[in-house]
């Protein structure tokens, strides 16, 4: 797994008036909360945030914050960016404790989708139904991603939340709610085009054969 480590400093002034004056400087104002400990209002550079928010992991990610020589580990909460410009205006993070449980929204990665039954010998199409999953587990279980294969999907076939394979000690909140939350992650349809459709029944055959004539 890829490691994230943002540097960042304390900011003692606070409102609306200090974080346009950081946002001039390249700054990024934030804050970090959580963990039983007081928030902290931070300052990162606006430069390195971009280049890590490249990354997709970022997202799902135990981060390590490094605010003035004393680091933290924190999961992204929230994130503002401008409406119009290129830029991220402020970020939350919460703290995390290798003894408490975290809920973190992790990525679907659909894998050998062109090597898929239903769409290879059945002409259909894939529906991905959803492309994050919430999970719950201790920081050190958190997965990157979570990786499906569609190989054996056929037409009319679904992948539900239950069928996904997890790592030790993660689980799927919505799971935890009970079987009527297995939902649907993704399926295969027949296609409009495929070669089901493609096929002529043997009364259009005939009948195709006598117009020609």
């Amino acid at each position: 797994m890829t490691d994230f480590v943002l540097s960042a400093e304390k900011r003692d002034e606070q409102g609306k008036g200090a974080s346009r004056r950081l946002r001039r400087a390249g700054k990024v104002p934030a804050i970090i909360y959580g963990a039983g400990k007081e928030p902290t209002t931070i300052s990162l550079n606006h430069n390195e945030v971009l280049r890590q928010l490249e990354n997709e992991a970022f997202y799902s990610h135990i981060l390590t914050l490094n605010i003035g020589g004393t680091e933290e580990q924190a999961i992204l909460r929230d994130m503002q960016r401008h409406p119009s410009k290129p830029y991220v205006t402020h970020m939350d993070f919460q703290r995390v404790s290798a003894t408490d449980k975290i809920r973190v929204l992790v990525p679907v990665h659909f894998i050998n989708e062109g090597a898929c039954v239903g769409v290879k010998q059945g002409g259909g199409v894939l529906n991905h139904l959803m492309t994050e999953v919430e999970v719950q587990c201790l920081p050190k279980d958190l997965p990157e991603f979570i990786e499906v294969d569609v190989t054996g999907l056929d037409v009319g076939d679904t992948i539900h939340l239950s069928n996904l394979t997890l790592g030790k000690g993660v689980e799927i909140v919505e799971l935890l709610h009970g079987e009527e939350h297995d939902n649907a992650v993704v399926a295969c349809h027949k296609g409009h085009g495929g070669a089901a459709a493609a096929a002529p029944e043997e009364g259009e055959e005939a009948a195709a054969e006598e117009g020609g004539e």
